[in-house]
């Protein structure tokens, strides 16, 4: 497949150039979903550096020198990995820093998929940038199809997902985890916030706008146990639910719909 300038555009609106024939790309990512998806599209022998939060998958991330967090990045170490390719992420990387690495990595894609169809656009620019776009097209289609099986709930369920306590925290509705919810007619309460991760406290009001309290596994490691005491604390049903599954983006997303379509 030919790709122009026209069709490989980040999410900070740089056109991308596909790589020269013959060129070997040394590619750092700083967001761990992505390198799962970078793997998946065949091309975890250009991987360089990763985050320690890059875990998957397993059989391909542990060779890969770790460069820092996603916030906490190590300049120096980057610098001496000499990549041609930088993958970041608007939410989890901080600007000040990507500003820091571009001044020595030449092409530097910025992503922000905001909700799921937005994966079929991160599959085709990846794959068009590093030539495997009929991987990327795999992908694209596995995708659909597990998307086309996801039958929203009717009524409407008001859900209230849980990311962090002390302080308790949630997810604004222009989200990917939210907008991810609503393929099942999930709408996760708005705290009245213009935050994207807003704060929110226990009482009744709220619980009077919700059917039932998700508890993600990530960021903070929720675990039955809090669901169980939480849910005889409220009196409402309270679920403990993948976070990977329903935050990631990249190739996890297509098992996340998956696992999205089975909760009940």
């Amino acid at each position: 497949m030919n790709h122009t300038l026209k069709d490989l555009i980040d999410a900070q609106g740089t056109p991308h150039q596909v790589i020269a024939e013959g060129e070997i790309p040394r590619i750092v990512s700083l967001v761990p979903s992505i390198t799962e998806l970078i793997c998946d599209l065949g091309l975890a022998k250009y991987l360089v550096g990763r985050t320690g939060f890059c875990i998957h998958p397993k059989k391909f991330v542990s060779r890969i020198a770790k460069i820092g967090g996603t916030k906490d990045v190590n300049i120096n170490k980057i610098r001496q990995l000499s990549p041609s390719h930088l993958i970041v992420n608007i939410d989890e990387n901080e600007k000040p820093t990507v500003e820091q690495l571009a001044e020595f990595v030449p092409h530097i894609i910025v992503t922000h998929p905001l909700k799921p169809a937005d994966n079929l656009a991160l599959f085709r620019l990846l794959g068009g940038i590093f030539k495997v776009s009929a991987q990327a097209e795999k992908l694209c289609t596995e995708f659909e199809q597990a998307l086309a099986k996801l039958q929203p709930d009717l009524p409407c369920k008001r859900v209230l997902y849980c990311i962090w306590k002390d302080p308790w925290m949630t997810v604004a509705s222009d989200t990917y985890i939210a907008q991810q919810l609503m393929l099942r007619n999930w709408k996760n309460w708005q705290a009245d916030s213009q935050k994207r991760y807003p704060v929110f406290e226990w009482n009744q009001t709220l619980l009077d706008e919700i059917d039932e309290v998700l508890l993600s596994t990530e960021p903070y490691r929720f675990t039955q146990e809090h669901a169980d005491q939480l849910q005889a604390q409220l009196g409402k049903p309270v679920r403990l639910v993948d976070g990977e599954m329903l935050s990631w983006y990249g190739s996890r997303a297509i098992t996340g719909l998956r696992y999205l379509a089975g909760l009940k």
